[in-house]
């Protein structure tokens, strides 16, 4: 009794020496953190568990404060403020951050798969540990409690808390199957024990229940605190979906919602607090993960880290003291033989953790991914009791009284063994069961590296160190410093320093080969890499905002599935996850019907096709990445080739329901293609912004000012995203580059006579050869083409996309058509008759005519010269002519020269090339310069080296012919296309000094771009207005009004700024070299209008003769008759008829 009295007084002679004792208090957290970083310092790579050296540490503490006299001064004081704190105040601090940080970082996928063996472990289990423990209490311990007694100290220690197993497993580093069962299990059975801690609670303090009773107390409050659980987490999920880049106030929430949920399930709604913190984690865990991206991600993961790593320091080097404190100060009511039953009670708590998982073991091993006599072992040994228990016996504590013969209330000497028995068995399984784990472990060879990811370290080893080479090679040399010492640097890189000795590594699937067992298992790890990189991808596309949150949710998930389904040695079968959310939805069918409203129908059609559209969508792009990372990975093998066929056979589907939506609901995907670009845009100005931050440029205030403006738009965007509509027919045939740029009143008459047509992949539009009936206007989609010339080779890009422009060469001619055109997915196209447009541009001005020839050249440059083209996107080609070309035409007998750098496109006439008179060359076809390659015994004297030559080519007209130039001689500094590169010459960079310059043409043309003048006679219109049109809507898709931020961001996005020129003349201009004048041509020997070739060749290929044509023959003068030319003679100008079916009265002055 004086033990009791001067234990009770100690707090008042610690008050009487510190008068500032609750200020003290801090410095038991402050000294606790410090040894908490010593132990995590000087035991990292070892095999000591951090949270085991905690516990001993704190044991420590408390044995020298509570074993001697206040030998630790005001440390001492701390801790027994500390020891004294109320046991309820424990778990309200400590533990819903832990519940929810354990609970939050579980995956979904694996919390659905071991649900039901959590429960068999958390419901079942615990009951059974109970009633086994309480039978050794009631029959071999000599202490007489009654039943309720012995099943209240049973339920106590039933709890295995998670807060030590999931720093164990942690720690550890086990599988993430059995680390998900066993801390499930933890989070789950720990709100069961304590459940069933207060029920046996109130019937050891009297009260009865009936068996109705006890069934209703269960329910409600186990299926209380997941209902309230649930509520906390979808009212804090909902305000964090409000809150836009604020991970201040993101982790707040988080924070709140875990202790608030916490504290009004235990004091306001009595159920079980613990169930409703581990309802509200998995919530967040199944639905805001996604929520959190980019650095809001980080920090989150950072602050929970530094949570968790704080309270399970306190938490163990307190229970550490509060053990020490039980026995110390309980010395007059534990007795010698207590400590043998303490032994006799570790050995019973094992054995009923033994029966638990061998009477559940069928049901262990049905459900989820099932489970081995290894992993059970595990599970059995994994049973770690900790705070959670220590905090339950000091409630009891609180209660106990003096000695009372009915056993109704729990006496003095009963407080003190509950405390006493806790704490041992606390200390007992984190000292022997946490500290061996690591070796049953590695008994049950359960933590050793297969032979395939051996050797897959081996391979990865071996490439660092060729890296590590690279790097040497880029940082060894210093200007300014000088080189550096090898030898040294490797002296420091001892973790490659192995690689020398070995040589090259195996192959990790070199392996394959070697039995059937061995190509499964590396099979297996192939798939599992790839999944990891899609789910990689999944996330870049999400902080990049290309994916929503949900459909980034559902994403994931299928591929978690697809991992299990692997593990089983599956296929990859993550698509299979994706299907019941990329189809049409069922509703469909009510379209038609009266009963549902449309506008709710359209509602819900469009978000369900849009989220399907997003999965899609990114289901193809993280493919696609995933196979060029694996393969620039592991190279090339049969094994990776297997992995990457299964990638591609899953894409199928994919592609086909893109396509479905492009024909019927092509809105959704504007709408969604809309919002990325606008993020995209937002996120590099942003980039942008704090680039110029880090550079110095910009000052702190005026990157906040900007960072603001960009978030006040991302906010909108996110909270009001664009609700755009897919343009009407009308609407898309004038955003059409050729349609849109023609003058208005022809636009006007030509929209009622289009055809708009949808085409299904593989449709044709025209066969090769077939007649030209009209023009086709590709809006959406795209198409390809195929030639009888080109049927044995395998063309890089054989297509032509949204915006071109087909068969209007072969309307402007006459000719059959050239190519056989085909859709290449569902394409939205336009069909114009060739007479109706004959007829409306007879009394057009020559410029149109021109923008005209200009237009069909696109096609007919990729068909004719397809190696210097094909690799060049339709927009980059209709700058390259818009910018660098001249249309020339000249009459029969005229010699011009085809400079070097530079293309020609024969679109009308015949000619022969110089040195091969008995070749004609007929259009279409392309002419490029002679590249002869000299060698070192035919080139200049001293030369040693193979020299390549450019010669230019004259050509000589047989009959009037139309010719686009295109110039290539800017491009030389920095070509943007790499097949045009073996026709540029060398020259000097003031030769290319254009590239510097923005074209005249189009700061000129942009101002004009709104068409002819009002008038309607076109006299100032030029050609290069109506190319500048087509390029606004090739570039934009439709009118942008702001022309000054237009023309200056066109000449930014083509990086080939071209020199001043003037394309499309009404009078060609003489400005290609050594050209011969009208006069001079008309001296030259005539030839007959009607010379039928006896060969047509075009770029090498022969080619089938071309039906007869017409040329003209009427010569007659102008109206000024005579000019004058620079050496004196006269020269004759003259207006020659248009051959162009479409032009038949447009005439060209020269």
């Amino acid at each position: 009794m004086t033990d009791s009295l001067n234990t009770t007084s100690a707090p008042e002679v610690a008050h009487s020496n510190n008068k500032d004792e609750p200020e003290v208090a801090i410095l038991f957290i402050g000294v606790s953190l410090l040894l908490g970083v010593i132990c995590r310092q000087v035991f990292r790579g070892t095999r000591v568990p951090y949270t085991v050296a905690l516990l001993i540490l704190g044991s420590g503490l408390g044995a020298m404060e509570y074993g001697t006299s206040r030998g630790l001064g005001t440390l001492g004081a701390s801790i027994r403020m500390w020891s004294n704190i109320n046991p309820d105040l424990i778990l309200f601090v400590f533990l819903p951050a832990l519940l929810f940080e354990s609970s939050f970082a579980m995956e979904l996928h694996q919390i659905k798969r071991c649900l039901n063996q959590m429960l068999l472990l958390a419901a079942p289990g615990v009951l059974i540990s109970t009633f086994c423990l309480a039978l050794v209490h009631r029959f071999l311990f000599p202490y007489g409690w009654n039943w309720s007694t012995c099943l209240l100290l049973g339920g106590l220690l039933s709890a295995t808390d998670p807060v030590a197993v999931v720093a164990l497993l942690k720690e550890l580093g086990a599988s993430k199957k059995l680390s998900t069962i066993v801390e499930g299990e933890s989070l789950m059975n720990d709100g069961t024990a304590i459940v069933v801690f207060k029920l046996f609670f109130q019937m050891v303090l009297g009260r009865h229940f009936t068996p109705g009773d006890i069934i209703q107390f269960f329910s409600q409050v186990a299926l209380g605190a997941v209902a309230l659980g649930l509520a906390f987490g979808l009212v804090t999920v909902f305000w964090i979906g409000r809150v836009f880049n604020d991970a201040i106030i993101e982790i707040t929430l988080t924070l709140a919602a875990s202790y608030m949920a916490f504290f009004v399930a235990e004091m306001e709604a009595q159920v079980s607090g613990v169930l409703t913190v581990m309802t509200v984690g998995m919530f967040f865990a199944a639905f805001a993960r996604t929520a959190f991206t980019g650095e809001s991600q980080q920090s989150m993961h950072h602050f929970w880290e530094m949570v968790s790593y704080i309270a399970n320091t306190l938490i163990f080097i307190l229970s550490g003291t509060v053990i020490a404190e039980s026995i110390l100060q309980s010395r007059n009511n534990i007795q010698g033989d207590d400590w043998g039953f303490l032994v006799l009670l570790y050995v019973a708590l094992q054995l009923s953790r033994v029966v638990v998982v061998i009477m559940l073991y069928p049901g262990l091993k049905y459900f989820g991914y099932g489970l081995d006599w290894k992993e059970a072992s595990i599970l059995i040994w994994s049973g770690l009791r900790g705070a959670v228990a220590l905090s339950l016996s000091l409630s009891v504590a609180q209660v106990g009284e003096a000695e009372s013969e009915g056993f109704t209330l729990i006496t003095r000497r009963t407080q003190a063994q509950f405390v006493f028995f806790t704490g041992g068995v606390v200390f007992l399984t984190l000292i022997i069961n946490g500290s061996t784990t690591q070796f049953l472990l590695r008994a049950l060879r359960m933590e050793t590296t297969s032979e395939t990811k051996a050797l897959v370290l081996e391979y990865v080893r071996h490439e660092m160190y060729g890296k590590a080479l690279e790097s040497f090679g880029e940082l060894g040399e210093d200007e300014d410093l000088g080189p550096a010492e090898w030898t040294t640097v490797f002296t420091y890189v001892t973790c490659l320093r192995h690689q020398i000795d070995r040589g090259s590594p195996t192959h990790p699937h070199e392996a394959s080969s070697s039995g059937e067992e061995t190509r499964k298992l590396i099979l297996q790890d192939t798939r599992i890499r790839f999944l990891n990189g899609v789910q990689s991808a999944y996330w870049e596309m999400l902080d990049e905002g290309r994916i929503t949150r949900t459909s980034a949710t559902i994403l994931m998930q299928s591929v978690d599935e697809s991992l299990d389904s692997v593990a089983r040695h599956e296929p990859m079968l993550d698509w299979k996850g994706l299907r019941p959310h990329v189809q049409f939805p069922h509703y469909l069918k009510w379209r038609s019907s009266s009963m549902v409203p449309k506008r709710l129908l359209s509602f819900f059609t469009v978000v369900r096709l849009e989220l399907g559209c997003y999965i899609a969508a990114a289901f193809l792009r993280a493919h696609r990445q995933a196979r060029h990372q694996l393969r620039d990975f592991i190279g090339e093998s049969e094994v990776a080739n297997s992995v990457i066929k299964e990638s591609e056979n899953e894409e199928a589907e994919a592609k086909r329901f893109l396509e479905d939506v492009r024909l019927l609901f092509p809105q959704v995907l504007r709408v969604i293609k809309t919002k990325q670009v606008s993020y995209a845009v937002l996120v590099r100005l942003s980039v942008y912004v704090k680039s110029l931050e880090e550079a110095g440029l910009l000052e702190v205030k005026e990157t906040n000012h900007l960072h603001d403006m960009i978030q006040v738009d991302l906010k909108k965007l996110q909270r009001k995203p664009p609700s755009v509509e897919m343009p009407s027919a009308h609407e898309a045939l004038n955003n059409q580059p050729f349609f849109g740029a023609l003058p208005d009143h022809l636009k006007k008459v030509l929209q009622h006579a289009a055809k708009e047509c949808m085409m299904f992949r593989d449709s044709p539009l025209y066969t090769e050869d077939s007649k030209a009936e009209g023009v086709w206007l590709v809006a959406n989609g795209s198409v390809k083409w195929t030639t009888k010339n080109n049927a044995g080779r395998q063309l890089l890009h054989p297509t032509f996309p949204h915006g071109s422009t087909l068969g209007l060469y072969e309307c402007l001619t006459g000719r059959p058509r050239l190519c056989t055109i085909a859709a290449d997915s569902v394409a939205h196209c336009f069909f114009i008759d060739s007479a109706k447009l004959m007829t409306l541009s007879k009394n057009e001005p020559p410029a149109l005519e021109d923008f005209f020839w200009q237009e069909s050249a696109l096609v007919v440059a990729k068909i004719v010269l397809p190696q210097q083209f094909e690799a060049i996107t339709m927009q980059e080609l209709r700058a390259l002519l818009s910018e660098s070309s001249n249309l020339c035409t000249y009459i029969r007998g005229e010699t011009f020269e085809l400079e070097i750098g530079k293309i020609g496109i024969l679109l009308e006439g015949f000619l022969k090339q110089e040195g091969k008179e008995d070749e004609v060359i007929g259009a279409p076809a392309g002419l490029i310069t002679k590249t002869e390659i000299l060698t070192a015994s035919k080139g200049l004297p001293g030369s040693r080296t193979d020299s390549i030559i450019h010669q230019s080519i004259f050509y000589l007209v047989e009959a009037r012919s139309r010719v686009l130039f295109i110039d290539l001689h800017s491009y030389q500094s920095t070509p943007p296309f790499p097949s045009l590169n073996p026709l540029l010459p060398r020259q000097s960079m003031g030769e290319s000094a254009g590239l510097m310059r923005f074209g005249s043409k189009y700061r000129s043309s942009w101002k004009s771009s709104d068409g002819p003048n009002k008038s309607g006679d076109g006299s100032e219109d030029h050609s290069a207005s109506y190319s500048a049109k087509a390029m606004e809507l090739s570039v934009f898709g439709s009118k942008v009004p702001n022309k000054g931020w237009r023309s200056s961001y066109v000449r930014k996005f083509f990086s080939f700024q071209q020199p001043r020129s003037q394309s499309y003349p009404a009078v060609a201009a003489r400005s290609l070299g050594k050209q011969f004048s009208s006069a001079d041509a008309l001296k030259l020997p005539a030839r007959s209008h009607g010379y039928d070739p006896r060969m047509v060749h075009s770029q090498g290929n022969l080619l089938s003769t071309p039906a007869h044509q017409e040329w003209p023959k009427v010569l007659r003068r102008t109206q000024s008759g005579t000019s004058c030319d620079s050496d004196g003679d006269e020269e004759h100008i003259v207006e020659i008829e248009s051959p162009s079916k479409l032009f038949p009265s447009s005439q060209a002055t020269w």
